[in-house]
């Protein structure tokens, strides 16, 4: 039996293009060009029919290491909270005041771009930053 090499995350939506270039910012991913036959996504988006025009977008990591994110358009808000999230690794090996600092300075730079920080989570050592993206979806600063 083979292992799986390769997955996505979707993400379910309102605003795919909107969401997934929120996360291109966050993640350092990018668009990627559009479909075979296409000069640009907006070419590609009035080939559809109406009902489906903006109802999906991705972006990917530029290494090619990180998984492909998918964001699907779903009629209904989001309700609750969210069963799985990201954890945006920008403490990683850090401890104390100096993991503090590198997740504020992320908190910092995302804030302006829509994310809104929700909880602090610090025990002096350990610490983590609970942030909810630009559609209230979930995701911690780690």
């Amino acid at each position: 039996m083979s292992s799986i090499k390769q997955f996505q995350v979707t993400f379910d939506c309102a605003e795919p293009e909107r969401l997934a270039r929120f996360w291109c910012e966050v993640l350092g991913y990018v668009v990627p060009p559009p479909p075979a036959g296409f000069a640009t996504w907006d070419d590609f988006n009035r080939s559809q029919a109406s009902e489906d025009q903006g109802s999906w977008f991705a972006c990917s990591d530029p290494s090619g290491v990180g998984p492909r994110l998918y964001f699907q358009r779903v009629p209904e808000g989001k309700v609750a909270k969210n069963r799985l999230h990201l954890d945006v690794r920008v403490g990683t090996g850090l401890v104390g005041e100096k993991r503090l600092a590198a997740l504020e300075a992320e908190c910092a730079r995302l804030v302006p771009l829509g994310a809104v920080r929700v909880q602090l989570l610090y025990d002096g050592n350990d610490s983590c930053i609970v942030m909810q993206d630009i559609e209230g979806n979930e995701f911690c600063l780690d």
